[in-house]
C-alpha cells in the first residue's frame, strides 16, 4: 500500500547514521536504500508517495522504514 509524506529530509545520526522524512507531526520514517540521491539533502522540504517495507529491518530503528516510489520538492 502506498502512503504520502509531506516531511523535511534529515540526516540523523544514530548508529551508522540514516537517512530520514521527517514530518511536522515529528513522524519519521526511515528511506530505504537511501534512494533516489537526488532527495538526499538535508533539510529539503518534500513530498512522497512511498511503500512501507515491513520486510526489511533497520538498524536505526527510527520509525517505518520506506521505498520511495515518487517524489516531489516543495
Amino acid at each position: 500500500m502506498d502512503i504520502q509524506i509531506v516531511g523535511t529530509v534529515e540526516y540523523i545520526d544514530i548508529g551508522t547514521g540514516t537517512w530520514a522524512i521527517v514530518t511536522d507531526t515529528d513522524e519519521q520514517y526511515e528511506i530505504w536504500q537511501p534512494s533516489p540521491e537526488e532527495i538526499l539533502q538535508e533539510g529539503l522540504k518534500v513530498s512522497v508517495t512511498a511503500k512501507i517495507r515491513d520486510d526489511v529491518m533497520s538498524i536505526a530503528t527510527i520509525g517505518d522504514v520506506i521505498e520511495i516510489e515518487d517524489f516531489q520538492i516543495l
